[in-house]
Parts: C-alpha cells; structure tokens; sequence
C-alpha cells in the first residue's frame, strides 16, 4: 500500500481560481467533505502558545493578557472545528470511516484529544480570570476526561490498525505514528494540574497514579516508534517532502514527559508519603535533563533537515503544525526544569524557544488562514493507494 502525498495545484476540473474565497472549490459546502482529525493540530498548536505563556519566567508587562487572549482564540477555534467535524461525520460518513482506518490520516486521530486536553489546560491557568476559578476548574475536569479517553482508545486503536490491516513498508515510519500515543502523555502533564482540586484521599491518589501510568503507556511506546523513525531516516531517508515537518512531533513525547515528570513531583507531596515524594521531586530533573538533552539534539536535528528540505522546495501542508505544538511542549519542560533547579540558563532556553514557537506558530497560522480562504487545504487528494479510496488531503501549494 501507498499513499502520494503529492501536493494538488489545480482545482477540480482542471480549474485554477486564484485568490477568490473558497476558489478552489466547486461549491462552498464542500469545506465539510475532507475534514480531517489532523485539522485538531491546529487547536494544539495555537493552545500551546497560550499555555507556555502562562508559565514563562520571563516577565513582560501584556504576556499573560497575550495569553488569555489566544487561550480564546484556540478555546474558539475547538468549538468551530468540532462543530465542523460534526457536519462531515453527518454528511460524509464514508470518507470519515475511510479517515479512520486510513494508514496516514488515522494517526492524527491523537490530534483531537490533545487538542481537548490543551484548551483544558489553558482554562484552568488562563480563564479562570474570565469564568471564575470553579468553572474553570469544571471545564478542565470535562475537557480532561474526555480528551484522556479518546486518548486512551487511540494509543490502542490505531497501532493495533497498523499491526492489523495497514501494509507497512520497512520506509513507512514518520513523525505521526507519534500522534495515537502521545495523549497519554500530555493527561499525565496537564492532570498533574487537577490533582489539588480532587478530595483528599483515594480519589486524589488515584489520580496521580493514574498520571504516572500514562506516563509510561506514552514514553515506552514513543521510545519504540522513535526508534523506527530513527531507523527509516539512516536507511531510506527523508522520503515525501510533506512529512518532513512531522520529524517535529518527536519532541512532543519528550518536551511533554519532561513537563509530566516535574509537574507530578511537585504534586506528589499532597498525596503519597515523604519518601515517595521526595523520590517523584527527584525523578522529575534524574529523568528530566537527560531527556531534554535529547530532546534539544533532535531540534537541531530536525530543524537541520527542514532546512534541507525547505531549499529544495517544501510545499505548506497542515503537517506544518507539527513546527508549534512539539515546540511548546518544550518550552513547558525547560520552564518546569528552570523552576526545579533555580537554572538562570534554562530560563533564557525558555525565553528562547518560545521565540522559537511564537515565529513559528505565526507562520504556519498565516499560511493555513491562506490555504483556507482559498479552499485549497479542503481538496482530496487523487485515489492514490491499492482499493482505489480517495487518500485524505495532507499538502496545499502556496
């Protein structure tokens, strides 16, 4: 089985609209008929930007404001987009089914409950000023759950997919295998946050066990899937130019176990006994600087084949999401880093990757507003791979 991810750069018919609204498409209804999870990444990526304000140690007089207000945005964007995929899934049930088990685009299926998870985090830290604290705390509650279980089923469903019924080729490896397990992972970060406002007793330490165990469920099987990734880049390397930008995901598992290991030690002394806590304060920088060590060498690394990529010509895709969200995860690990150590070199690391995933995120926000506007980021892609199904839409011209 293959899966081109050639971008289109007509629209149907042969027809080339330029830059009327929704030009690309036959009619505008059609916004609906390819929606995909991996549109979620964009709910991510701008909610990202929000939380990693909220815990910069860098202080700006407007920052947390800046904050608050694309907290919003992406608490916006969550509604519309949901709202929007809702009508697909009414509409288009079959090429949503064919979404689900397609051996691309049934990966970002991870991307939804991140994006829940997210824009709950943000409630809790950001909104609390707009709704009041207990509402806030409720909304995270709700988004939390519901984002940890879709989370759960994914981290399942879909690599029990690719060991089933897709046809895996030994270069089939990318970035978005990641997506599926990584939502454990952030529930184990952003549920670190609950802990204190569950009652004291079984149901708070369930909760923070419950956090440490998907926090193994994501490391050991991004650890695995990294590895492969590793692996196709020595033996086959880059392949599609589209999917170079998902090598970025890698940092995802990394940048959000190193926020999970120090946000879950720092609220573990509310639940277990001293020796415990002290050990899970202690397993947050044991785990946690080798980890982003790691972590800072793949971001030269993948910036280092972007580029490469990027001269060569790399067309915009929604997979340019993947340059944000990865990003602010480890902008919140070194905050969480800076905050255990008291490391004045972690909080200029701070500072400067979230510079980093600021450019970014206005980047890959202009150009996905562009493709947008334009209809082009809504297009099928041709039947490409064995069965003849239409593949989903992964690339856009500029």
């Amino acid at each position: 089985m293959t899966t081109s991810l050639t971008p289109l750069v007509r629209a149907p018919h042969g027809r080339r609209t330029g830059r009327r609204f929704l030009g690309d498409l036959d009619r505008p209804a059609d916004v609906f008929r390819n929606l995909g999870p991996n549109w979620y990444a964009s709910v991510m990526g701008t909610g990202i930007v929000a939380n990693a304000a909220a815990v910069l140690p860098l202080h700006v007089a407007g920052l947390r404001l800046f904050g608050t207000a694309v907290w919003a945005l992406a608490s916006t964007m969550l509604i519309v987009l949901t709202a929007a995929w809702s009508v697909h899934w009414i509409q288009h049930r079959d090429i949503a089914r064919r979404h689900a088990r397609h051996p691309v685009m049934s990966h970002f299926w991870g991307a939804p409950a991140m994006a829940l998870m997210t824009v709950g985090a943000g409630t809790l830290t950001l909104g609390e000023s707009w709704i009041g604290a207990q509402a806030a705390v409720r909304v995270d509650a709700v988004l939390w759950t519901a984002g940890t279980l879709l989370g759960l089923v994914t981290s399942v469903w879909i690599p029990y997919l690719a060991m089933t019924e897709h046809e895996v080729r030994q270069d089939s490896a990318h970035g978005g295998w990641l997506m599926p397990v990584v939502p454990p992972m952030v529930s184990a970060a952003t549920g670190a946050a609950l802990v204190p406002h569950v009652p004291v007793g079984q149901e708070r330490l369930t909760l923070l066990l419950a956090c440490y165990a998907m926090f193994g469920i994501s490391l050991f099987a991004s650890v695995v899937i990294i590895t492969q990734v590793w692996s196709r880049l020595v033996h086959h390397k880059l392949g599609p130019a589209a999917m170079v930008p998902t090598l970025w995901i890698v940092l995802g598992p990394l940048g959000q176990s190193v926020t999970a290991a120090n946000a879950l030690g720092t609220v573990a002394h509310s639940v277990l006994p001293a020796p415990y806590a002290t050990g899970a304060a202690v397993f947050g920088f044991v785990y946690g600087l080798p980890a982003w060590g790691f972590a800072m060498m793949w971001l030269v690394l993948a910036a280092r084949l972007t580029l490469r990529t990027a001269r060569r010509h790399m067309p915009f895709a929604l997979t340019w999401w993947s340059f944000t969200f990865p990003v602010g995860t480890c902008v919140t690990g070194t905050c969480a880093l800076a905050v255990r150590l008291h490391s004045g070199a972690f909080v200029v690391a701070a500072d400067a990757l979230y510079a980093l995933l600021l450019g970014s995120w206005v980047v890959v926000a202009v150009g996905t507003v562009r493709g947008g506007l334009r209809g082009t980021l809504f297009l099928p892609q041709a039947p490409t791979h064995a069965g003849g199904a239409a593949a989903p839409r992964l690339t856009a011209d500029r």
